[in-house]
């Protein structure tokens, strides 16, 4: 098993609290400086795997923060849809964000 900074800031570590250390053979906990007692390794690599199962469950939102229109684009869609009076809610900023809605949908 290989320790992980982010299996252990997953755990609610800082890393002011802990010093890694790799000397070739794996990476371990060369210093503990926390108040907190040292978790074993299993729990280190328990939650490494859940941060990493966390994150990719939200690359949908970080799809959809790459291609939604810039901001300023977004309010401009959204004042020209204000002043068209058309009365209903699919004009320009509403299709534009429901696009990449729905090319990255949560699963």
């Amino acid at each position: 098993m290989t320790i992980t900074s982010k299996g252990l800031e997953h755990l609610g570590f800082t890393q002011s609290e802990f010093s890694l250390q790799d000397d070739g053979e794996g990476v371990y906990i060369k210093k503990w400086l926390s108040k907190k007692s040292q978790p074993s390794e299993s729990d280190i690599t328990t939650a490494d795997k859940q941060a990493q199962a966390e994150y990719d469950s939200k690359q949908y939102a970080r799809n959809r923060a790459d291609e939604y229109p810039e901001i300023k684009e977004q309010l401009d869609l959204l004042y020209k849809d204000m002043l068209a009076d058309k009365g209903d809610k699919t004009g320009a900023w509403f299709a534009a964000v429901k696009a990449v809605k729905d090319k990255y949908s949560k699963e």
